[in-house]
């Protein structure tokens, strides 16, 4: 048992940090030219103060300030007088203290920074203080894995109030950043200013895919959602591949909630080696078939792709692995195959599905704007289709649609005509006479033929662009998609 020697040196207690003077000379600064204020009230709030006497001091400035009255040692004295608070602030004397300690306004900045620092770093001590305590296991129902999570969401949310960076942007430098949009539109091929997606008609549509925007592909079950995901997730990849000649600067990431890496991995190889992935299920593959797909993988291999499965990852988890492959690889694209199956931050319980999906939404957004990269996430669709005679989907089927709609930058739908059409073929039970039912699957046949291989991607909002239907070519035997060659009616899909 270890014993303390009671010649050891006596440990100070380390006390929060904490910068009176600065509190003090900021706020007769204030008091003496009401000018400095424009210099701290973007960032500083009377919560930043160490000593609350000082955080409502500086609350009652601000509130005379930005109601355009003048705040000074007399002005406080009067308002603290009439609210019955002048002694609880230090009375007369102490306003004529801080003026004693003031400092230039053109100092003023910094002494705001020093203060707003010193807060963080007590933020940050309470925050350990909680890591600490919950890790020694005073909340049992968070397991350790929850409680990294939580911690991740804890620094980041703190990050993000604690940031006194932002503000306006000279138009020149917008300008500037529009035309060198406009210029990588100009020298790409087909015109597209954003990452590629594969698909020419959906390119020319959107544009190619922008940084900070959020587009929701939504459908029905057996729609194709995620093989049209993963057929945009593979044409920006090889785009990107393409135009770092070989070796990608930066990767697509997909959070696979649905499918495993493997899974996902199989269908891409399917679909490029033109086999079945229900024959390579059974294993009814041939030794030709096998060097067909030795062959893709070869030309697969360097793909930049990164595929996270986890199931029902949290919101916090996914920016912070986004926020790791943006720092170490480089990011261009974020896939989230599906929204529905993903969980708020760890730590935080919404009191229904629609406020859950909320915040889901808005902490996606989030992140494609923090890491500038776009995010495309697949929605379902709720049963309310299924029981129209047009099926084709709208804004207000989307599951807890106000939400979802409010926040995307794009919302588009994926639809198959064909899909319905097959659980629709004529029995001959249903009819009188053979007769009627040769007409009716004569009628069915012509139906089927027209639709065979046919796909609508119908784009129902966009914040920067026009809205309208895209055709698109889909081989259900390879969950394939591709453009559609209307010249050979499906048949020459690019």
């Amino acid at each position: 048992m270890n014993r303390i020697d009671p010649a050891a040196p006596e440990l100070a207690p380390r006390l929060p940090p904490a910068n009176l003077e600065a509190e003090q000379a900021l706020l007769g600064a204030l008091l003496a030219n009401n000018k400095a204020y424009e210099r701290v009230s973007e960032f500083l709030a009377p919560e930043h103060f160490a000593d609350p006497i000082h955080g409502r001091i500086f609350q009652a400035i601000a509130r005379r300030i930005e109601g355009g009255q003048l705040a000074d040692a007399v002005t406080l004295k009067a308002e603290f007088e009439h609210s019955g608070v002048l002694n609880e602030v230090g009375g007369t004397a102490y306003l004529a203290e801080l003026l004693g300690a003031m400092v230039g306004i053109i100092n003023a900045g910094d002494y705001g920074r020093t203060i707003h620092d010193a807060w963080i770093r007590r933020q940050l001590i309470d925050l350990g203080e909680v890591v600490v305590n919950r890790a020694f296991g005073e909340e049992e129902a968070i397991d350790g894995r929850a409680q990294i999570e939580a911690a991740e969401q804890a620094l980041f949310d703190l990050a993000t109030r604690g940031s006194t960076d932002g503000g306006f942007i000279a138009f020149d430098q917008a300008l500037a950043s529009a035309i060198r949009g406009a210029e990588r539109a100009f020298q790409r091929a087909g015109g597209v200013s954003g990452l590629a997606t594969g698909l020419r008609d959906l390119d020319a549509r959107l544009g190619g895919l922008h940084p900070s925007d959020l587009l929701i592909l939504a459908g029905r079950p057996g729609m194709g959602k995620t093989a049209l995901a993963t057929k945009i997730a593979f044409g920006a990849a090889q785009a990107l591949r393409a135009e770092a000649e070989g070796t990608a600067r930066a990767v697509v990431a997909i959070f696979s909630l649905e499918m495993s890496a493997e899974q996902l991995a199989s269908r891409i190889l399917a679909e490029n080696a033109r086999i079945s992935s229900d024959r390579i299920r059974r294993g009814d593959i041939g030794q030709r078939d096998f060097d067909r797909f030795v062959q893709v993988s070869r030309e697969l291999i360097g793909l930049p792709l990164e595929i996270d499965d986890t199931p029902a990852v949290t919101l916090s988890a996914m920016r912070t692995r986004c926020r790791r492959l943006k720092r170490t690889r480089g990011l261009a694209l974020v896939v989230v195959d599906y929204l529905q199956l993903m969980r708020p931050a760890a730590g935080t319980r919404p009191e229904n599905r629609v406020l859950e999906i909320s915040q889901i939404t808005q902490g996606l957004k989030a992140i494609a704007k923090e890491l500038a990269v776009p995010v495309l996430a697949l929605s379902q669709l709720s049963r309310a289709v299924e029981s129209r005679e047009d099926k084709r989907p709208q804004l207000s089927d989307l599951r807890e649609s106000g939400t979802i709609e409010q926040d995307a930058d794009a919302v588009m739908f994926v639809y198959r005509d064909e899909y319905y059409l097959q659980q629709r073929a004529p029995k001959q039970i249903a009819h009188d006479s053979e007769e009627k039912y040769q007409d009716a699957l004569e009628k069915w046949q012509r139906d089927m033929d027209r639709v065979y291989n046919k796909a609508e991607l119908y784009i129902a909002k966009q914040r920067h662009g026009p809205t309208g239907k895209i055709d698109l070519f889909f081989e259900a035997e390879f969950t394939r998609f591709a453009d559609l060659d209307i010249e050979h009616h499906g048949d020459g899909a690019h």
